[in-house]
């Protein structure tokens, strides 16, 4: 079965249409994407390689996708933290940390961004097979050294600096 996403306008107005995805999106019309910061105890966040079939594959990034039809973005985020990674939260314990409006020729969408603290370990991880090859757990500066050298996917680490100042600012461990 196809998966399928409610389209939006850009003020999150549900417009009551879906599309396929891989469909082009017509201008105007966007689909929800969300993004879940996963950050433990010891200040550490949690980072997974996507699988080489994916775009951007065999780099790193923070965990995310998708809304599928009928879910909200919070629930959504519920679900991708759980598929991607197989840590378990309830939607109160995701804080909300915004949102941002993608505009192009090929792919409409508004990331909407979580945050979840939790205590966990590289051994509290479970991938999803075709999605996340690997994962790990690394300070906010290793990211940053990541993305320097292209290992970590760019505009992703831009967004989480900007979207999780708290987490990546000037006085990171």
């Amino acid at each position: 079965m196809p998966e399928m996403f409610d389209l939006y306008d850009e003020n999150l107005n549900p417009l009551g249409q879906q599309i396929e995805r891989g469909e082009l999106i017509p201008r105007g019309k966007y689909h929800i994407v969300v993004h879940i910061l996963a950050v433990n105890f010891e200040s550490k966040v949690l980072i997974t390689l996507r699988n080489p079939s994916k775009n951007y594959g065999g780099l790193w990034e923070i965990t995310g996708g998708a809304a599928v039809a009928g879910e909200t973005p919070l629930q959504a985020a519920v679900r991708e933290l759980r598929e991607e990674t197989g840590l378990r939260a309830l939607p109160e314990a995701l804080d909300y940390r915004g949102q941002l409006l993608f505009k192009s020729s090929s792919h409409n969408h508004i990331s909407m961004f979580y945050l979840f603290r939790a205590d966990f370990h590289e051994s509290s991880i479970t991938l999803q097979p075709g999605e996340t090859d690997a994962a790990r757990i690394v300070f906010p500066a290793e990211i940053e050294q990541m993305a320097k050298k292209g290992e970590f996917i760019s505009f992703e680490y831009l967004r989480a600096k900007a979207f999780y100042p708290d987490i990546f600012g000037e006085n990171m461990p």
